[in-house]
């Protein structure tokens, strides 16, 4: 009997969990999701799962090997900057094929009043040179003692994260404990109740954060868009679907729909 190709999903986003969904209904292939656990309730996937990190490189080289994985795809978090770097490294020395699966990034539209910055120190430079008063935080809890600099007494700040921060260095201050989707109607209300005046957000794409976006373009609220750190070369992929074609043309599996025209990769 043929054991089917293991894949290691190293997840944590909607497109890992939709591939996950899509592996675990077949039955020519294995698939395990990594979850890096940094949240109290990690999102429910299908099929096998593990929780925690590997111990760097080197102990996901050894996972690579002891487990036999076939494959993997690498569809952390956007701004998940060290995983992504420890996943080519790995994959590159146990001889892995590895594809970076990434959504778009947002793009601003007619209407938009944008500021577009490289990290964020960058982004907790232009607040505290800048006039805004009522700042919406939606970067999660991670980053929270960036914006230090920008706590002069005249400042406040919306903090918003799936789960309470270890401590709030900002203040003053209020928290909200939100998981996305979120709506625009929602957006707008929290918005003109809290009277915000400047949104902070990473370029993290796709839908389900996108509705503060809408919401600050509808109320003419200025954004400061913290844009993506780099990604190492390699083949990647924008959707689920371009992610399937690229696992099924790397490990030999029957084609997905064989009257659907292959979608284009970008890399190598």
């Amino acid at each position: 009997m043929t054991v089917p190709p293991r894949v290691l999903l190293l997840g944590g986003t909607t497109e890992a969990g939709g591939l996950a969904d899509v592996l675990s209904a077949r039955d020519d292939v294995s698939a395990v999701t990594s979850l890096a656990g940094r949240t109290a309730a990690p999102p429910a996937v299908p099929g096998r799962r593990r929780v925690g990190g590997f111990g760097g490189t080197g102990g996901l080289v050894a996972y690579l090997r002891s487990e036999r994985i076939a494959a993997v795809v690498d569809a952390t978090h956007p701004f998940a900057e060290v995983m992504r770097w420890h996943a080519y490294d790995a994959c590159r020395e146990a001889g892995v094929p590895r594809l970076r699966l990434e959504r778009p990034r947002w793009q601003a539209q007619g209407g938009d009043r944008w500021t577009v910055v490289p990290d964020v120190a960058a982004a907790a430079a232009v607040i505290s040179a800048g006039p805004a008063r009522r700042v919406f935080l939606a970067t999660g809890r991670g980053d929270l003692s960036a914006f230090v600099p920008g706590v002069d007494g005249r400042r406040w700040w919306l903090v918003r994260s799936i789960d309470p921060p270890a401590r709030l260095p900002l203040h003053p201050a209020e928290v909200v404990l939100a998981r996305g989707p979120f709506s625009v109607d929602g957006e707008v209300e929290l918005m003109e109740r809290h009277r915000v005046d400047l949104v902070v957000t990473k370029n993290s794409g796709g839908d389900a954060a996108a509705a503060k976006l809408h919401a600050a373009r509808r109320l003419d609220v200025a954004v400061l868009v913290i844009d993506r750190p780099p990604s190492p070369d390699g083949p990647s992929a924008a959707t689920v679907g371009d992610a399937l074609e690229w696992l099924c043309a790397s490990l030999g599996l029957r084609p997905v729909d064989e009257g659907r025209p292959r979608p284009a990769l970008r890399g190598g």
